[in-house]
């Protein structure tokens, strides 16, 4: 009896340094979402900003277009994904100064604010839609998985061209 009260508290005790390892890992990287950049905001707040100045812009056709193109993301991290998204939604429709928030925002917004991974999910999601993705093509190479120091300028040459 005494082994098996033994064997369950090493399982537990490992079973906790993992949840643990599991959660300091995500509040780590919110952390350094967190930390100010050169120009003394962090991302965070820049997100906060472009989701603010373009709250106005959204439609409720557009709102579930992006509520179902994040409905792949597991419920515990989806509002964090929407956030993020809705976020470099905002960024290119202030650069591009949009009057409302679009379909073609969104699928761009979506594909440049999200890591190579979720895109086959876009991809097919987009195809369930009808919604073709030739046109988009270019902004899945400038994903996050490729994202450098200098993207913006990069993603700035190629939407001017």
């Amino acid at each position: 009896m005494s082994i098996l009260i033994e064997y369950s508290i090493v399982i537990w005790g490992f079973l906790m340094l993992g949840t643990l390892a599991i959660g300091g890992y995500f509040m780590f990287r919110k952390f350094l979402k967190q930390l100010p950049k050169e120009d003394g905001k962090s991302d965070m707040d820049w997100q906060n900003y472009f989701i603010e100045e373009t709250k106005h812009m959204w439609q409720e056709e557009e709102l579930e277009l992006l509520n179902e193109l994040v409905s792949p993301v597991p419920e515990l991290f989806r509002d964090v994904a929407k956030q993020t998204i809705a976020g470099k939604i905002g960024q290119l429709a202030l650069e591009e100064n949009s009057q409302t928030i679009t379909e073609d925002l969104i699928i761009k917004g979506y594909i440049i604010g999200t890591p190579k991974r979720d895109h086959r999910f876009l991809r097919k999601k987009l195809a369930e839609k009808k919604i073709d993705v030739t046109p988009y093509e270019p902004y899945f190479n400038l994903s996050k998985k490729d994202y450098r120091q200098d993207w913006e300028e990069s993603y700035n040459s190629r939407s001017e061209n």
